[in-house]
């Protein structure tokens, strides 16, 4: 079997125990990770990347820690199964956590992917934590294009394929461009979108746990690349 093919396997078995709805009641939700990862070629020719996580208050979005984690990719990238990529990063950072967040948000889909399995749902089920995927750039199912939201925060329209809502084009700030959210398992549509907009503010579209994993991943590759 090859490489592929056993990537296919498993992620048409993990199906099976995504969660499409509030696994928690969401005043338990004290504590939010976000997720993000950043590559880059060393010296040697060899591709490596950071994977960083923030974890953040959600009532006052205090950064509580940070932590970080970088290797070599082993993993060629295959659309549809990045999460084979940058899974074992994830994974290795979450265990450097202090914090045990009740809810982690990825920079990118979740049930949003040809077979809903996109990196959110993925550490989803193997962190056994609720995720939300909340993606910059809109990944194309099925040929299947999305319908602008109206200009208002808040403004939404769910992609809806075969019948089926894979997530939604949310736009958090008036006059600039939607994100891209999805369930990633264990929580709701409705909640994933109430989520997301509770942790925009005025300094950009983007929620800001997302927001800082991003920055903190190119501050540890800036730094990473000159050793």
């Amino acid at each position: 079997m090859d490489r592929e093919q056993e990537f296919l396997e498993i992620q048409n078995n993990l199906r099976e125990k995504i969660v499409l709805r509030d696994s928690f009641e969401k005043s338990e939700i004290r504590t939010v990770a976000g997720v993000d990862l950043a590559y880059w070629t060393d010296e040697n020719g060899s591709e490596r990347a950071v994977c960083c996580i923030v974890v953040l208050d959600y009532k006052t979005h205090e950064v509580i820690e940070k932590k970080q984690y970088s290797d070599v990719i082993t993993v060629p990238y295959v659309a549809g199964f990045l999460a084979f990529r940058e899974l074992p990063l994830v994974l290795k950072t979450a265990q450097m956590l202090e914090n045990s967040p009740d809810l982690y948000m990825f920079d990118g889909n979740g049930y949003l992917h040809p077979r809903h399995m996109g990196i959110a749902t993925h550490a989803s089920i193997v962190l056994k934590k609720p995720s939300i995927g909340v993606a910059k750039t809109y990944y194309k199912v099925r040929n299947t294009d999305y319908r602008q939201p109206e200009n208002f925060s808040g403004a939404f329209t769910d992609i809806i394929i075969d019948g089926e809502v894979y997530g939604r084009a949310l736009r958090t700030i008036e006059n600039v461009k939607p994100v891209f959210v999805s369930v990633g398992s264990g929580i709701s549509i409705e909640t994933a979108t109430e989520t997301v907009l509770d942790f925009v503010d005025s300094g950009s579209h983007i929620p800001i746990p997302t927001r800082l994993a991003d920055l903190e991943t190119h501050v540890a590759r800036g730094f990473l690349c000159k050793k």
